[in-house]
C-alpha cells in the first residue's frame, strides 16, 4: 500500500513550501493540509492551535511569490474588489430596476442569505430601497438541512436566476463556488454571460482558474472550467469578474465550510461595506481602503484566537457530549443565532452526523431569520428553530450529557438571556456563553453566575456595521472549532479526512474517491468499485452500475450508513462487503476501525517484504 508521507511536527512557517508540490494533481480546495496531518489524534487545545494556524493562511501575503498564485492581498485581487465595490455603489445610487444577487450551494448559499439579509437591513434603517437578494440551491429549506443534490443541476440554477431577475435592467450577479465546481452556479454564470446587456457576472472561489472542475456535466453543454475560461476573456473588458485568491487547503480536507466560508464572508463584506461607505461619504473606494478592511478581518482572527484556551474548553465539552451520545445546542440571538444555525446544519453532510447531534435556535424563530419563504416549521422537527421550540421540545429532555451554548451581544436583551439561562441551568450545569461587548462589570457578574463559563470578546470600533460583521466572523470561527473539534474527539475524522461524509452530489462522490485513493494508493477505478459496493449494498458491482451517471449513485448513497468507511475497509483488507461491515461494527469509533485495518494491512505488507 502506498500512502503520502508528510513531515510532522515542524513549525508552520517552515512548512509553507510543501504546498508547492503537495498533492498537485488535486485542486487546492480538495487537498489535505500538511499542518493538520495528525489532527485526529490531537487534544482539544492542539485542535484549536491547528485551526488557528489554518485560518491564518487566509491572510498570507507571500504565497504569490512562492506558488505564483494570487492571495487575498495580491494587487490583482484587491483591484477586482475595488471594481466590484464600484459596481455595487452604482446600484445603490440608482436602485430602480437594479439588483445584487448573491448565490451559492450549501454553506455558500447560507452565507449568501446572511449577507443579503444584513445589508438589506442596513438599507432599511436608512429608508433606502433594498437591492440585495439571495439564491440557495434547494431553496430556503437548504438553509437548515442538506439539499446538496440540487448543486448538480445547472439548468435549474439558470431558471431560478432568470425568474428572480425578470423586469430588472441592471443585475450584478455574484456566484459563490469555493472549489469552482458547482454546476448550479455554472448554469447561472453561463446565463449571465449570454445576457450581458442586463447581467454583470462575478464568481468567488479559491482555486486557480485552471483548477476549475472540468468534468462533463450530465445533460449540459459546458464544464465549469469552460465557463471560467469565457469569464477570463470578459474580465479583460471588465464585463465579468473572477475573485479566486488561494488561501490553502482546509483544516479538514475539502471542508469548505471552514476557510472557504470565512474568506467568502470577508470578501463580500469588504465589497458591500465599501460600497455603502462610498455612497455615504460621496467618494470612490480605493485599493488602500480595501486593504484596510482586510487588515480589519485579520485583526479579528488574532483577537478571536487570543481566547484559544476558552475555545479549547468548549471544544472539549462538545466532544465529551458527542462521545457520550449527548447533544450540542446553540441558543442564539439575531445574526449570531443564524451563525449557530448555519454551523449546526453543516455537520450532517460533513461528519455524517445525526440531525439531533448539533442544533441551532434563534430568538423569535423565522421572524428573526427573515428568510424569503418565512415559517418552515411545517416541514418537520428539524425546521423548528425558535427559542420557544427549544424550551418546549428540547429543554425537557436536556441532561448533564448535553452541552448548551448561548450566543449573544450587549445589544441583546440581557434580562431575557438570564431568564432563559436560569431555566436551562435547571436541566444541565453544562451551560456556556459566547458573548460580545459586555462592558459593564455588573453584566458580566450577573451572567457569570448563570453560566459555567463566559467567553466575552470586546471590539473597540464605534462603527456599528463593522462591529456586527466582526462579531459574526469571530463567532463563526469559534463555532467551527466547537463542531469540528467535537467531531474529531468523537472519532469522525481520520488524519484530516472527513471519513463519514454524506455522498450526496457529484462533488462529494469525487471527494470520496479522492479520499479512498489518498489513503490506500489504489487506482481510481478500484476505489470507485469499492464505493459502489457500499452505495448499492452489494458484493457484485455490475457494468450497469459503473456506467450509470453519478447522480444515480448520489441519490441512493444518503440512504446508506458509513459509505466511505465501508469502502475503505473493503480496499485495505481486500475483503467482502459483509466482512467490512462486521469489522466496522466491532469499533465504536470509525477512526479506530480505519486505523486498525491500516495497521493490519501494513503489517501484512511488512511480512511479505521480509519473506521476499
Amino acid at each position: 500500500m502506498q500512502t503520502s508521507q508528510i513531515p510532522q511536527g515542524e513549525p508552520m512557517e517552515s512548512r509553507k513550501w510543501e504546498l508547492v508540490e503537495h498533492e498537485p494533481y488535486l485542486p487546492v480546495t480538495e487537498r489535505s493540509n500538511p499542518l493538520t496531518r495528525d489532527i485526529d489524534r490531537a487534544d482539544s487545545e492542539h485542535i484549536v492551535h491547528l485551526l488557528k494556524a489554518c485560518d491564518a493562511e487566509i491572510f498570507h501575503r507571500d504565497w504569490g511569490r512562492l506558488l505564483n498564485q494570487q492571495t487575498l492581498y495580491s494587487k490583482s485581487i484587491v483591484q477586482t474588489l475595488v471594481q466590484l465595490t464600484n459596481k455595487v455603489e452604482d446600484i445603490l445610487k440608482d436602485p430602480e430596476e437594479s439588483l445584487v444577487v448573491i448565490s451559492g450551494c450549501g454553506t455558500s448559499g447560507r452565507l449568501a442569505f446572511l449577507l443579503a439579509r444584513s445589508f438589506n437591513g442596513l438599507l432599511k434603517e436608512t429608508r433606502k430601497e433594498q437591492v440585495y437578494s439571495y439564491i440557495i440551491a434547494g431553496g430556503d429549506k437548504a438553509l437548515l438541512t442538506s439539499q446538496e443534490s440540487i448543486e448538480d443541476n445547472p439548468t435549474k440554477g439558470a431558471d431560478v436566476l432568470k425568474k428572480m431577475c425578470e423586469g430588472k435592467k441592471h443585475v450584478l450577479y455574484i456566484g459563490i463556488s469555493c472549489g469552482l465546481s458547482a454546476p448550479f452556479i455554472a448554469g447561472q454564470l453561463d446565463f449571465c454571460i449570454n445576457n450581458l446587456n442586463v447581467f454583470t457576472p462575478a464568481v468567488v472561489g479559491f482555486n486557480l482558474a485552471n483548477m476549475a472542475r472540468n468534468e462533463p456535466i450530465p445533460s449540459w453543454h459546458l464544464t465549469f472550467r469552460q465557463v471560467i475560461e469565457r469569464m477570463e476573456e470578459l474580465q479583460k473588458r471588465k464585463k465579468a469578474f473572477i475573485i479566486n485568491p488561494v488561501v490553502g487547503p482546509e483544516a479538514i480536507s475539502g471542508s469548505s465550510r471552514l476557510k472557504g466560508g470565512s474568506t467568502t464572508k470577508i470578501i463580500l463584506e469588504t465589497i458591500f461595506l465599501g460600497a455603502h461607505e462610498a455612497v455615504s461619504a460621496y467618494k470612490r473606494i480605493t485599493a488602500e481602503d480595501v486593504m484596510d478592511r482586510i487588515r480589519m478581518y485579520e485583526q479579528v482572527h488574532k483577537i478571536t484566537y487570543s481566547q484559544s484556551e476558552m475555545i479549547a474548553s468548549l471544544v472539549q465539552q462538545a466532544g465529551d457530549s458527542l462521545r457520550k451520545e449527548g447533544h450540542v445546542y446553540y441558543v442564539g440571538w439575531s445574526t449570531l443565532g443564524i451563525m449557530g444555525i448555519i454551523d449546526a446544519s453543516e455537520c450532517i453532510p460533513t461528519f455524517g452526523a445525526d440531525a439531533k447531534d448539533i442544533c441551532g435556535f434563534i430568538n423569535q424563530g423565522y421572524n428573526e431569520m427573515k428568510n424569503k419563504d418565512g415559517d418552515l416549521t411545517a416541514l418537520g422537527p428539524e425546521f423548528c428553530i425558535s427559542h420557544m421550540d427549544f424550551v418546549n421540545t428540547i429543554l425537557p429532555s436536556v441532561t448533564e450529557l448535553d452541552t448548551v451554548i448561548f450566543l449573544f451581544t450587549q445589544d441583546d436583551g440581557l434580562c431575557e438571556i438570564e431568564t432563559l439561562a436560569n431555566r436551562t441551568k435547571q436541566r444541565t450545569s453544562n451551560l456556556h456563553a459566547i458573548s460580545h461587548d459586555l462592558l459593564g462589570s455588573e453584566d458580566l457578574t450577573m451572567l457569570r453566575s448563570a453560566f459555567a463559563s463566559v467567553l466575552n470578546i470586546t471590539w473597540t470600533t464605534e462603527n456599528y456595521a463593522h462591529k456586527k460583521v466582526m462579531q459574526e466572523l469571530s463567532t463563526k470561527w469559534i463555532l467551527n472549532a466547537v463542531s469540528t473539534g467535537g467531531h474529531i474527539l468523537k472519532g469522525k475524522i481520520f488524519r484530516n479526512y472527513m471519513m463519514d461524509l454524506k455522498v450526496t452530489n457529484s462533488k462529494l462522490f469525487k471527494r470520496a474517491v479522492n479520499i479512498l485513493q489518498m489513503i490506500t494508493g489504489c487506482l481510481p477505478t478500484v476505489c470507485i468499485r469499492a464505493l459502489l459496493q457500499a452505495v448499492y449494498d452489494t458484493e457484485d458491482v455490475t457494468d450497469d452500475m459503473t456506467a450509470a451517471e453519478v447522480t444515480k449513485h448520489t441519490t441512493l448513497a444518503p440512504t446508506r450508513s458509513r459509505v466511505v468507511p465501508t469502502a475503505l475497509v473493503i480496499l485495505t483488507r481486500n475483503c467482502s462487503l459483509s466482512e467490512a461491515k462486521s469489522l466496522l461494527d466491532a469499533y465504536s469509533l470509525i477512526r479506530d476501525a480505519v486505523e486498525a485495518c491500516l495497521t493490519v494491512c501494513e503489517g501484512a505488507d511488512n511480512t511479505m517484504h521480509h519473506s521476499n
